[in-house]
């Protein structure tokens, strides 16, 4: 299922595992540089190794989704789960953004936003009433804007010793 955004030739669509390369590729231009304005430079390089792979359950899940200026050209990235990140509990009527990116050549362009409304839509047809987002420093005006209250500010284990200074965020989709 492809579906335009707007008046552009931007079309959102079900990533797959066959994205793989293409999801990392843009993971990693997105926050190497965009995640520089909000985190120090040794920080970086610890959790980018961790948080700039493609991950292949989100991408085998049907909902994580794929922003294409063209085809095969992903310019924003971005899904939901009802599992939460880490730990894979699931509690009913929740769920969590997961791995949301857009390249640095194409912000404010509204492609993280056509993502979030898409993910949005699905969950709530899940039946999905409360939506957790565990947001980077700099993302949290964009989901704030959204319609997403801070809970407040945790440390995420991405890896073996390793957190990464975020925020806990959460909304209502009712």
């Amino acid at each position: 299922m492809r579906e335009k955004v707007g008046a552009s030739r931007l079309m959102l669509r079900p990533a797959t595992p066959a994205d793989t390369d293409a999801v990392t590729a843009l993971l990693k231009v997105s926050y190497s540089q965009l995640l520089a304005a909000s985190y120090h430079p040794g920080t970086l390089e610890l959790v980018l190794p961790y948080i700039g792979k493609a991950n292949p359950v989100l991408l085998a899940s049907g909902k994580y989704y794929a922003a294409e200026a063209e085809p095969g050209a992903l310019v924003g990235c971005g899904g939901w789960t009802p599992e939460k990140p880490g730990s894979g509990e699931i509690a009913e009527g929740e769920a969590h953004l997961r791995h949301f990116a857009v390249h640095p050549d194409w912000i404010q362009r509204g492609i993280g936003t056509a993502l979030l409304n898409r993910c949005i839509a699905g969950a709530r047809s899940a039946g999905v009433r409360l939506l957790h987002c565990f947001s980077t420093l700099n993302g949290e005006p964009f989901y704030q804007a959204s319609g997403f209250r801070r809970i407040g500010s945790i440390d995420l284990p991405v890896g073996p010793g390793i957190v990464l200074p975020s925020v806990l965020m959460q909304r209502e989709i009712s």
